[in-house]
């Protein structure tokens, strides 16, 4: 039995949604199969019906799976290449990423301000201007980001910047000059606002990334604080050999 320790923060029904999203990725369970009975569920992991009941239940509204009267919990094919973001590493790749996706932008706030003085990234610009949306596709949000660009930048293409995607912006001025380009990964679990925004259940799983550009003078041009919905991220790089 793998048990859920009740000592954990996060809400079982939440944390069991998680470890059955992972078995579903890695097709432990195929499209149109069957996932095991609620009581199967229960003896596996030691929890309750309600439990279960609610893992399943957001599973199916994420479109995992479907709850068939008769049939049991079915697993969806949710066309995950088309779902799946694919996260780059190399500068290059990122660009041309983000030119080849055309989300729906929603802006929620926008403002001139500067730099957090607990970001040490390195040397500010005089003031930035800070856009923090939600991307979506076809209706279904996939990640929450907050953006720090320079403001002299920012006046450079200020509708560009407003309605697309940054970086490929960034990439098509001449004015600009990425010298250093950094990002980071982690894993965490959705707060009270990603939540909201996301569509997900509170403590649900999120790849949080942090990407800071900066120019030669290595100061700060750009920095974002993206939060993805951990079901459409797949990193994937070349090893050497």
């Amino acid at each position: 039995m793998t048990g859920l320790s009740s000592a954990d923060p996060v809400p079982r029904y939440a944390r069991l949604a998680q470890l059955l999203r992972q078995r579903i990725a890695k097709q432990q369970w195929r499209p149109g199969e069957r996932l095991p009975r609620l009581e199967d569920l229960m003896a596996e992991f030691g929890v309750a019906r309600v439990t279960a009941r609610q893992a399943i239940a957001i599973l199916a509204q994420e479109g995992w799976v479907r709850v068939s009267r008769g049939r049991g919990t079915l697993v969806q094919d949710r066309a995950a290449e088309g779902r799946t973001l694919h996260l780059q590493t190399s500068l290059a790749a990122l660009a041309q990423a983000y030119r080849n996706d055309r989300p729906t932008l929603s802006l929620i706030d926008e403002r001139r301000t500067q730099l957090p003085p607990s970001q040490p990234y390195g040397t500010p610009a005089y003031a930035y201007r800070f856009l923090h949306r939600v991307h979506s596709r076809g209706g279904e949000p996939y990640c929450v980001i907050s953006i720090h660009l320079d403001e002299d930048i920012f006046r450079l293409a200020p509708k560009r910047f407003r309605r697309e995607t940054i970086i490929p912006v960034l990439m098509e001025l001449s004015q600009v000059r990425i010298a250093h380009a950094h990002q980071t990964l982690r894993i965490a679990v959705a707060d009270v606002q990603t939540a909201q925004l996301l569509g997900m259940p509170l403590h649900a799983a999120v790849a949080e990334v942090v990407r800071v550009f900066r120019d030669a003078d290595q100061r700060v041009i750009y920095v974002a604080e993206i939060a993805y919905r951990a079901d459409f991220i797949r990193f994937q790089m070349d090893l050497m050999v």
